[in-house]
């Protein structure tokens, strides 16, 4: 599509000029280099005159109130209701993309619903949800709208979170975290291997991205691997992933190991059993990870969260419904005292596992009308 006869286009500033005319997006490490009116791999990021320009600003996919648990965040305000949404593209190219209508979507008709920033927060604040997360598809390549839409949020008391693959360079990865206040990043193996070969990507930047987070952010870190029969989930590769962990990131960030179904371009691999979470969650608590979760299976056990001190169950979840809440209104565990790592309330949140989309676009006719 020619990027001339885009209805909106939004200007961006992560770009130069090389000395072949072309102009290379320097937002995340893929460097695309671009003739005037391509687009980059993302598809939403292209050449304008002479300059990158971002095609998405301002519109989604859509927007749903879901439960904070289902980003996965455990330990980031429990219980507590969170308007998600995402918009089109991404600088990735994962062959089992769970979101490949989204995020491989090359048709603008995606893009159903709009918001300003303004409209998106103050929509958030009224339908009581606590916080806004950027997810279904990566907000580093709509970093502008998501930046204006964290602003926003964070002047009505609406905290953003980011749901990330990590690829991001460092000069915009500073701008994008500097106004999150969460997020849940997506290693996707502990191979260069399987990121250049599954993903036509690098895992170097987001282990660079982890750490940047744990180590020089206030920015409440948990982290997300889908395991994949045969690509991701051995006891080699797992032993290395969360050893890795605990002696760069520390004890206690979370991880959750959630299971593969079959999707988009990997349709010959089998689901997930059950059995190879269980067993990631107790190698990474084996070496010395304090909160490992299994996702995508029904599993009280590994849904819950236990106290590293003494092992009193502190929060105990059936899919994203929670039950026993067992923390003092510090965070602290009831029976031990010992401080459970997170940001919570002095009492959950009871959203639940309630799914309810909202028509931004219609609210905010509302509030003209």
């Amino acid at each position: 599509m020619d990027l001339a006869i885009e209805a909106a286009t939004h200007p961006t500033k992560y770009w130069h000029v090389l000395d072949n005319g072309r102009v290379q997006c320097d937002l995340c490490p893929r460097f695309c280099k671009l003739r005037e009116g391509q687009r980059g791999l993302c598809f939403v990021r292209g050449c304008l005159d002479g300059e990158i320009v971002l095609t998405t600003y301002g519109r989604s996919s859509g927007f749903c109130i879901d439960p904070i648990e289902k980003k996965p965040l455990n330990h980031f305000l429990p219980g507590t209701p969170i308007l998600s949404f995402g918009t089109a593209g991404c600088n990735l190219a994962c062959k089992f993309c769970q979101n490949w209508d989204i995020s491989k979507s090359r048709e603008i008709d995606t893009l159903a619903d709009e918001a300003t920033p303004e409209t998106l927060a103050r929509a958030a604040e009224s339908l009581n949800c606590r916080s806004v997360a950027f997810t279904y598809n990566d907000p580093v390549i709509f970093l502008e709208y998501a930046v204006d839409v964290a602003r926003a949020c964070r002047e009505r008391g609406v905290h953003a979170v980011a749901v990330t693959a990590g690829e991001i360079c460092p000069e915009p990865r500073r701008e994008l975290y500097r106004h999150m206040d969460a997020a849940n990043v997506d290693l996707k193996a502990f191979t260069e291997r399987f990121y250049r070969t599954v993903c036509g990507a690098s895992l170097a930047p987001v282990l660079e991205t982890l750490e940047y987070l744990k180590l020089e952010t206030e920015v409440w870190l948990e982290i997300t691997t889908l395991l994949i029969p045969g690509e991701n989930d051995s006891d080699g590769e797992l032993d290395a992933m969360t050893r890795w962990v605990v002696d760069h990131l520390g004890p206690d960030v979370p991880m959750h190991f959630t299971a593969f179904h079959p999707d988009y371009k990997m349709l010959d691999k089998p689901r997930t059993p059950p059995a190879t979470l269980t067993r990631a969650r107790r190698i990474a608590l084996g070496n010395g990870v304090r909160y490992a979760y299994t996702g995508n299976v029904h599993d009280k056990g590994g849904g819950s969260t236990y106290c590293h001190g003494c092992g009193e169950l502190l929060i105990g979840r059936d899919w994203y419904v929670l039950g026993d809440w067992n923390l003092t209104g510090d965070g602290a565990c009831a029976g031990c005292g010992e401080r459970c790592a997170g940001r919570f309330d002095a009492a959950p949140g009871d959203w639940g596992a309630r799914r309810k989309p909202v028509r931004l676009r219609d609210y905010e006719r509302r509030l003209h009308a």
